[in-house]
This record gives structure tokens, C-alpha cells and sequence, in this order.
């Protein structure tokens, strides 16, 4: 393969990462959503495994408005192999409607990935998020910990969805960290 295939077939592939911001098919995302409510500190009970994360352990994220109408995204976690603390910073944008919970984020450049909110208590204390496809999927509560029934129910919405529930990682928290 010649340098300009090779280029072709990287750029290619990159703009199909950058363009992955729609949420997985058959998926219903959370229609009047107030990202108000949302603002704040999450923390993340359960995962799929991916890269971005693998092997933290303690993971929260923090939302706050910026100033051109995006949302600032901070996620925190603990490298349990390093023994350190690990951050990055994003920005997230929605994809139309500010009551669709449908939102692109980047962590790096010019490419995002979707960020989908497919269920939410009422209250906002907890949330099942969906990344582009079925192999990013997050299980986020306003506390370190989420009682069982509660974890079941997600876990019960998502399995629904088509997601690999058996392949969720359980995230360690520590109150007050």
C-alpha cells in the first residue's frame, strides 16, 4: 500500500471516530433533561471497560457551564497501578435540542464522541449514560454508592438496550475521597 492509501485509509478512520456522536441504535435518549440539574459532580458506579479508563479505580466526573455554552467536563480517577491521580479536561456541546440529553464531548482536538443520558431519576441522583455504540456504557450516581435495588433496575434497562451487563466493571469508591 502506498503512502497516500495508507493516509487515505488513517483519515478515514479518524473522521469515523470524530463522527461518532449519535447515540446506538434502538436506544431512547432522555427527552425534557435540564442540564442545570446536571451540573455538578457524578461518580461512576459501574462501566464497560475501555481504554480511557482502564484501571482507575475512585472515577467522578465534574460538570460546569462554560462560558460558550458548552459544559466543562473534569473526570478524575485513581491509577491503581501508578498509584496516582489521573485528570482530563473536556467540553461537551448537544447535538440539538439543550431537553435532549444527546451531547458530543472531547477530550482531544477536534474529536468527539457521544455522550448519551438513557435514563434518570427524577431527582437527578443517578443516570445510565451511553457512549456512540453499545461498548461504552456508564453507571453514575450524586454519591459513592447506589443501593442494590437501584443498580439492578440500570443494569436490568441497559441488558433491555442490548449492552454487555455482564461485562460492567464495579467501581471502587471510597467516601469522602
Amino acid at each position: 500500500m502506498n503512502f497516500w492509501s495508507k493516509l487515505s485509509v488513517i483519515l478515514s478512520a479518524l473522521l469515523a471516530v470524530a463522527c461518532s456522536v449519535s447515540p446506538p441504535k434502538d436506544v431512547k435518549v432522555v427527552d425534557n433533561f435540564d442540564s442545570t440539574r446536571y451540573l455538578g459532580t457524578w461518580y461512576e458506579i459501574a462501566r464497560l471497560d475501555h481504554r480511557f479508563e482502564r484501571g482507575l479505580q475512585q472515577v467522578s466526573a465534574n460538570y460546569s457551564p462554560r462560558e460558550d455554552g458548552g459544559i466543562k467536563v473534569i473526570n478524575r480517577g485513581f491509577d491503581v497501578k501508578k498509584q496516582q491521580w489521573k485528570a482530563s479536561e473536556g467540553k461537551a456541546y448537544f447535538i440539538g435540542s439543550p431537553q435532549t440529553a444527546s451531547l458530543k464531548v472531547s477530550f482531544f482536538g477536534p474529536f468527539y464522541g457521544g455522550y448519551h443520558v438513557i435514563e434518570l431519576d427524577p431527582e437527578y441522583r443517578y443516570a445510565l449514560v451511553s457512549g456512540p455504540s453499545k461498548d461504552y456504557l456508564w453507571i453514575l450516581a450524586r454519591t459513592p454508592t447506589l443501593d442494590s435495588a437501584t443498580r439492578e433496575r440500570l443494569v436490568h434497562i441497559a441488558k433491555g438496550y442490548g449492552f454487555n451487563t455482564e461485562a460492567l466493571l464495579w467501581v471502587e469508591q471510597r467516601p469522602g475521597q
